[in-house]
């Protein structure tokens, strides 16, 4: 019998952010079992198949644990010591010839559930100075963060459902029962809708999929793809037309009305219904149930915002909440707390969102947040002349596959002068590195949201430090990326990686001493600095942004408040309460209101009603994503627990247009890009005239090592997408409503 013990972990697969309960072998250093952790403050013991197969994942064979440096064309195994300097003799050349700019960086979604790709990726961007910046954030979330920072002028001002005590929800664009909550960090997601239905709740879905969390619904909508924001438009002509806008508490801080009401009046339901497949009486209906309902809340995600419109469609779900009264509410979206954001400072007007304050070099799109759009990075490497890519950077990243037009990606990245990937695989992007540096599972990583805090539910803080102890001469994740930026800034890979850790500390704290309303206004940089744990430069660095922050003890001017220590001392987490209202505080405009009627969004409505008029009763079928419990993008398909059930790479379709196109196995897709044969799944979970492949598929290329993977390849829904097409004010990649052609293969 082997001998275990439990230790507790919090999930970081996704965005619920589950506590798990470890078994531990210490013998053989592995994760032998995971169970929900009933004790967690946020999670209470929910726990879904991927938290489960933790252990699989942590000691998965495929997972490389040496460097691997092309050597004559091959990548070999070697020594870490070895690895770092190739590193630096690599993009030292690049940097030298053709400087920082020269270098493209992506960080990929797992970036999102880590301390180092929150804490230290900046700071290798920011060592560049780059403007060749590109993240999974074009290709998912973008235009949340667009509509977010032209309403509030704060891009990370995520409105979410107030779940546990609302008593109507809208879901646009979204199926969290399986995809666990997206920009809505949410353990037992599917749980809290039960409960919401229990206490006599109303549940409303759109989507052109009867999917899991519509299946739950009181009332499911099912418009044509990439439809969403005309239907939304119309559902706020509604609440103008039958007098149902009421701003409630938010009627002195909201500017645009009349402008809204202006832009919607050419969005009748009537006019809109044929465009969307929905009858006028039916989005009329669904207005009004959110206006008349005592509090409700409009949630939409990736639905609306991988389409043309993706933009006005997000910007729209917060309208809708803004002009029933539900903004800012109990039971209504409200904004989290993160304990690591900054401490609340008196209201005040800001500086605004403003987007395109550079364009990409080939095409001209503009940045957004810093960065420019996946779909920019291929022809950025292919282009000759001043400004062109020599060098790549990834950060636990694979967007030939989850970018449109990979292969054209992948033929880019063979050209490119120097290539560097921080990732534990090698998988269809890295196989093109010329040094891959593997970070430890996540059994020997520290863990705490940093991103995801932005977007909970419910506030809360919660450690893990690590399960297991890292292998000799293995560095962690933000020791990797430590010295990656010490090279950068020519102190070389073997200079100390505390320095990076210091610099910050002796930088933020010297701006909050200076800042009359912070908690440690006027006290000595010196003193706090000392008052810093001993320990890895990230867990100082965690708990300088704990004790600054909303729930912090500022550094002993609140004894009971947050440190670090508080958070080990608590294993199962610190409940912090529920959402509070809050827009106030979050309000970044140069009115200081909520400035409803955006101009760049008032423009961009010309080109949505021109699209209606255009595209009425099309023709033809139209393709969308599906998501998987089992499965999250592409980095979970090789681990065998997780193979298996519905986690199959099929293209879903209604039973009557199987019969029209007389399909039997399998059927030949065409796309702007390409063209794929996939194996069908018939089902009347979908609307005619739409067909659906999930995304992240696709592992039958050579030079991979994912054994599990490459048993049940499936295709890559990308290759269907020519990439032309993006939602203009975000250079989010148009993902889904895209047209396709469907015939059978004999």
């Amino acid at each position: 019998m082997v001998d275990t013990r439990t230790a507790l972990r919090i999930c970081p697969f996704c965005e619920a952010t589950c506590g798990l309960t470890l078994e531990v072998d210490d013998l053989a250093a592995t994760i032998v079992g995971a169970r929900g952790d009933r004790e967690d403050v946020f999670s209470a013991g929910y726990i879904c198949p991927k938290g489960a197969s933790f252990g699989e994942l942590d000691g998965d064979p495929d997972r490389l644990t040496t460097p691997l440096v092309r050597r004559d064309g091959e990548l070999v195994e070697v020594g870490w010591d070895e690895a770092f300097a190739a590193a630096a003799a690599g993009l030292g050349a690049v940097l030298a010839e053709h400087g920082g700019s020269s270098v493209a960086v992506y960080a990929g979604n797992p970036n999102a559930h880590t301390i180092a790709g929150s804490l230290y990726v900046p700071l290798i961007i920011r060592g560049l100075g780059t403007r060749q910046v590109y993240s999974a954030s074009t290709l998912d979330q973008m235009p949340k963060h667009v509509a977010l920072g032209l309403l509030f002028g704060n891009p990370m001002a995520f409105t979410v459902p107030d779940l546990d005590r609302a008593e109507h929800l809208v879901v646009i664009g979204a199926n969290p029962l399986v995809s666990n909550g997206s920009i809505a960090t949410a353990a037992d997601f599917g749980g809290k809708l039960r409960a919401l239905k229990k206490r006599g709740g109303r549940l409303t879905v759109i989507d052109p999929a009867r999917t899991r969390t519509a299946e739950l619904a009181d009332r499911h909508v099912s418009p044509r793809p990439g439809t969403d924001a005309a239907l939304l438009f119309a559902m706020v002509h509604t609440l103008f037309d039958e007098d149902l806008v009421d701003l409630g508490q938010l009627g002195d801080l909201v500017d645009g009305v009349d402008e809204v009401q202006a832009l919607a009046r050419e969005f009748a339901p009537e006019h809109v219904a044929e465009h969307c497949g929905v009858a006028a009486e039916e989005i009329r209906a669904v207005a009004r149930e959110i206006a008349e309902a005592p509090v409700a809340a409009v949630y939409g995600r990736i639905g609306t915002s991988t389409v043309e419109f993706g933009t006005i469609g997000s910007w729209l779900v917060d309208v809708l909440n803004v002009l029933t009264g539900n903004l800012d509410r109990p039971g209504g979206v409200m904004f989290p707390q993160s304990p690591v954001g900054a401490a609340p400072r008196p209201p005040r007007p800001g500086r605004g969102f403003l987007v395109g304050r550079w364009h990409s070099r080939v095409s001209g799109f503009p940045e957004v947040l810093s960065e420019l759009p996946v779909t920019a990075l291929s022809e950025e490497l292919e282009t000759p002349g001043e400004g062109q890519v020599k060098a790549v950077i990834t950060v636990a990243g694979n967007p030939v596959l989850s970018a449109p037009d990979g292969a054209r990606l992948s033929r880019a990245l063979d050209g490119v002068d120097f290539m560097l990937s921080v990732d534990p695989y090698l998988n269809e992007t890295t196989r093109h590195a010329d040094v891959i540096l593997p970070p430890p599972p996540p059994s020997r990583s520290a863990h705490y949201d940093i991103a995801l805090a932005n977007a909970a539910v419910r506030n809360n803080a919660r450690y893990s430090p690590p399960v297991l102890p890292l292998d000799d001469g293995q560095p962690d994740e933000p020791e990797i990326l430590s010295r990656l930026a010490l090279t950068i800034a020519g102190l070389g890979p073997d200079a100390d990686p505390s320095l990076v850790d210091d610099q910050v500390i002796a930088a933020t704290l010297g701006k909050e001493v200076a800042d009359p309303h912070s908690p440690v206004a006027g006290r000595s940089v010196e003193e706090l600095t000392a008052m810093l744990p001993a320990g890895p430069g990230y867990e100082r660095r965690l708990d300088m942004m704990l004790r600054l922050g909303p729930f912090g003890d500022g550094f002993g001017a609140t004894p009971d408040g947050l440190t670090l220590q508080a958070l080990k001392d608590a294993p199962h987490g610190v409940d912090l309460g529920p959402l509070s209202p809050r827009v106030r505080e979050v309000l970044r405009t140069p009115s200081g209101k909520i400035e409803l009627a955006p101009a760049l969004v008032v423009a961009d409505a010309a080109r949505l009603r021109a699209s209606v008029s255009d595209a009425v009763a099309a023709s033809g079928y139209v393709l969308i994503g599906r998501r998987h419990l089992r499965s999250n993008n592409s980095w979970m398909h090789n681990l065998p627990a997780l193979a298996g059930g519905s986690n199959r790479c099929t293209l879903h379709i209604h039973p009557d247009d199987a019969d029209d196109l007389g399909l039997d196995t399998d059927a030949r897709i065409k796309g702007p890009g390409g063209e794929l044969v996939v194996p069908v799944e018939v089902t009347d979970r979908i609307r005619r005239g739409v067909v659906s492949l999930p995304h992240g598929w696709g592992h039958d290329v050579g030079g991979t090592e994912l054994t599990v993977a490459a048993e049940r390849p499936g295709v890559n829904v990308n290759q269907l997408n020519d990439g032309l097409t993006v939602d203009p004010l975000s250079g989010t990649a148009v993902l889904s409503g895209i047209p396709v052609q469907i015939a059978a293969v004999t």
